[in-house]
């Protein structure tokens, strides 16, 4: 199985983290700041792995650089664009050796909240391990980075002047700084630092603005049982997977929503079947976690498999309950699935409602995300 591959990649790559207790010790930074609203309480951060201002700006150029991959040709933001709020609208990604990816590349924006970071893996739970995915992971092939071109890519950048300079602001000084263990955490730490709070929403919370009538009647129906929308897209990253420094109980939830029904008992695309892969419980077929809204408006297309080409769409889906297919290999009546979220049969909605959710969940896109030089690709 496709995923199955994917996690012993990772396994056997967790072997890049194990050194860090025996690498430098982290020279004293800056406190870190954040600048957020009364409504969004700082996220945790891992105690190996403090903020700082020169591990953010050491990471925003890894994030960027070309040579990061073990063929030099593809950066983490070939397929996490800032003008697309990190994502790069496209169905599923392409790898940096042409290979595409199972599902539709995720926002970075506010991961640090997110207590698991993929479509439906829920065995990693930090940044960090994360990173193993894209860099490591050979089915598919993303950065493409394996035992032959791993000093490769750590001689790109220890060749680098600028870079030598950098990981030692970040790390100490000595060439072993530049390692993966530290490569990973400055990724980590920038892509913590990706903040999106000021969209049009936000600035409504903040008292700074009214919205229209179409945008409050779409914010009322979100939140309504006719809606239903607010109970799976809650909380301040509109997202029922979400921690904070107060959060005590962690809780993950993982959603059915009736996109699928190849069998008439719920079946999934083969290699596509949610927390199933990893569970191996039949009744985690198609279970998915839901992901933030913000900046929905930018991210199509839509769905794990970025199956659903616009917010108008997705809308229908929800509003039939299901998605039904006609024919083809996936053909099936999603809206019968036994599988599927059942609040999904609770939402009533007409064209005038389904107006009104879009000019609502378009003021949650972050104009500033989107063009914030704090973010954007130091190389230009």
């Amino acid at each position: 199985m496709r995923h199955a591959s994917l996690i012993a990649s990772v396994a056997l790559a967790s072997s890049v983290l194990a050194g860090l207790a025996t690498e430098h010790v982290l020279q004293p930074q800056p406190a870190w700041r954040w600048s957020l609203p009364a409504y969004l309480k700082p996220p945790r951060i891992p105690a190996d792995n403090p903020m700082s201002e020169e591990k953010f700006q050491l990471g925003r150029r890894l994030f960027y650089d070309t040579r990061l991959s073990g063929n030099g040709t593809q950066a983490c933001a070939s397929c996490h664009l800032q003008k697309l709020a990190f994502t790069d609208g496209k169905a599923v990604s392409t790898g940096s050796t042409g290979e595409t990816t199972a599902r539709s590349a995720p926002s970075i924006a506010n991961s640090a909240w997110y207590p698991t970071l993929t479509w439906a893996n829920y065995s990693i739970l930090d940044l960090e391990r994360h990173m193993l995915v894209p860099m490591f992971g050979e089915n598919p092939v993303e950065l493409g980075i394996n035992d032959s071109t791993k000093e490769t890519v750590l001689q790109r950048f220890r060749a680098d002047p600028d870079y030598r300079t950098r990981f030692a602001r970040a790390f100490g000084p000595g060439n072993e700084a530049i390692s993966f263990a530290h490569l990973i955490q400055a990724i980590a730490v920038f892509q913590r630092g990706v903040v999106s709070v000021n969209s049009r929403y936000d600035r409504f919370l903040q008292g700074q603005l009214t919205l229209s009538d179409a945008e409050a009647r779409g914010r009322a129906l979100f939140y309504s049982e006719r809606g239903q929308c607010g109970n799976c897209h809650s909380g301040p990253n509109f997202s029922d997977q979400h921690a904070d420094v107060q959060t005590r109980t962690v809780q993950t939830p993982y959603h059915n929503t009736g996109l699928y029904n190849l069998d008439g008992k719920g079946a999934y695309p083969e290699d596509n079947r949610g927390i199933l892969e990893l569970s191996g419980q039949p009744r985690d077929m198609g279970q998915f976690r839901a992901p933030s809204l913000r900046n929905v408006a930018v991210t199509a297309p839509y769905m794990h498999d970025g199956s659903i080409p616009t917010l108008e769409a997705v809308l229908d889906h929800y509003a039939v309950h299901g998605r039904r297919i006609a024919d083809g290999p996936r053909a099936g009546d999603g809206s019968r699935s036994p599988l599927k979220d059942a609040r999904l049969d609770l939402i009533r909605l007409n064209a005038d409602d389904k107006a009104d959710l879009i000019a609502f969940l378009k003021t949650l896109t972050d104009e500033d995300l989107l063009t914030n030089p704090r973010y954007a690709d130091p190389f230009k």
